[in-house]
């Protein structure tokens, strides 16, 4: 009964309408090409993302402050739809990051590689997974006109529409959020179990879906397997999740597709498909710290080049041993040109010479005095006036003071007198 129902799930998902231009990771493999995804735009800041045959990895396990963003080439034309978007999110225990999953008008260029924190005025709809207030993880949905700048606005946190708490992280498989848009509900589940719903939201045709990640120093490392966009019109339509069993036979391919994990097969289907998927779930992790060991080798590689570069370098700067001959003989002939001139001061008897020397300073300064003082004195003499002619100026003009007044008075006396 349990393998019925299991192939029966699985011929559902083969026939069920999927959007291929806005989808990937519906196939055994992720994408047809191991650097790029069709109609998608890969894109990072700190490092590239990592494109597996299994998963996208947006953000790596080293090193930390790292961005990534996979968006849509295509517009979503259809009103009512319904998405299904598995991610996986490990780390250390105390660890963080953001994750988001966008619908916005011009996403990549508007919004890149941004967080609900540094995006601008978006315009759409944007479904955030973090660890926000603490609670071991959060699922949040904010919507935008266009008119709210995000990145400037005091509380962000405030303008979630809904939110439903959901530990994500290190659960070593991936975790299924399921999106339905219709004229009446806009619904958010979580494996399976209700997030949020409101029949108040309804979305534009012409946006593209995004999805952007981001690290801190202390990082998470953010794995993308699959984004499948299918019509509303329909609950047979939709692409299955496949839990249980039938999602982990899906989840089966691995990156090395020569060489699948063995598995003993037990009678059960459920077990059976549990064990492959903790093996495919260990391949997938060994893939990851092997890609994050290859990053820590190229860097000390890096860093090798750069020290023996530097080392060339101070060799170049470094003197030849000729020049050090040649410099040391120099010093040699210096040094016992030194030795000869003291040896021939300390053999002579220098001290009449300066005494010599001082007399000839004490006259010179003496003559020098006496000439400077008598030079000065007759500059002063013949630049001073005569007292004499001074005291005949003053005279002179006290008589010619003297003189205007008796004239005025005389006149005074003779001018006629008026009386009243």
């Amino acid at each position: 009964m349990k393998t019925f129902t299991t192939i029966a799930l699985l011929a559902i998902g083969a026939t069920a309408q999927v959007i291929e231009s806005a989808s990937f990771g519906y196939g055994k493999t992720i994408s047809p090409s191991r650097d790029s995804i069709p109609g998608w735009n890969i894109g990072g800041e700190g490092h590239e993302p990592s494109l597996l045959s299994d998963k996208l990895i947006l953000t790596p396990p080293y090193p930390g402050n790292t961005r990534g963003s996979a968006w849509g080439q295509s517009p979503v034309i259809q009103q009512e739809w319904s998405a299904e978007f598995q991610f996986r999110a490990s780390g250390p225990e105390r660890a963080g990051g953001i994750l988001q999953l966008w619908y916005t008008k011009d996403g990549q260029a508007r919004v890149g590689t941004s967080s609900i924190y540094t995006v601008g005025q978006f315009d759409g709809f944007a479904l955030v997974v973090d660890t926000h207030g603490g609670r071991g993880g959060s699922i949040r949905g904010f919507l935008n006109d266009g008119s709210t700048d995000y990145k400037s606005h005091r509380s962000v946190d405030s303008l979630a529409f809904g939110h439903c708490d959901y530990a994500y992280r290190n659960l070593g498989r991936p975790t299924v959020v399921k999106i339905k848009h219709t004229n009446s509900i806009f619904e958010v589940t979580v494996d399976d179990k209700a997030c949020f719903s409101t029949g108040k939201v309804n979305l534009p045709v012409g946006n593209t879906f995004g999805i952007t990640a981001a690290t801190p120093e202390n990082p998470d490392s953010f794995e993308i397997f699959k984004f499948i966009l299918s019509p509303a019109t329909g609950q047979g339509q939709t692409a299955p999740s496949y839990q249980g069993g039938a999602q982990q036979q899906q989840q089966q391919p691995i990156a090395d597709q020569n060489q699948p994990p063995v598995v003993r097969d037990t009678g059960n289907p459920v077990v059976d498909a549990g064990i492959g998927a903790q093996f495919v779930d260990l391949q997938g992790r060994i893939q990851l710290q092997n890609k994050a060991t290859n990053t820590i080798i190229q860097d000390i590689k890096a860093q090798g080049g750069k020290s023996d570069a530097r080392h060339t370098e101070l060799m170049q700067k470094l003197a030849s041993k000729e020049q050090v001959a040649a410099l040391d003989a120099r010093l040699q002939r210096i040094e016992s040109l030194l030795q000869n001139i003291q040896r021939d001061l300390e053999g002579k008897d220098y001290s009449s010479r300066f005494n010599q020397l001082q007399d000839t300073l004490r006259s010179s300064h003496l003559s020098l005095t006496e000439n400077l003082q008598s030079h000065f004195l007759s500059a002063i003499t013949a630049s001073s006036p005569r007292m004499g002619f001074f005291i005949f100026l003053v005279i002179a003009f006290q008589v010619l003071l003297a003189t205007s007044y008796i004239i005025y008075k005389r006149r005074r006396a003779n001018m006629p007198k008026k009386f009243l």
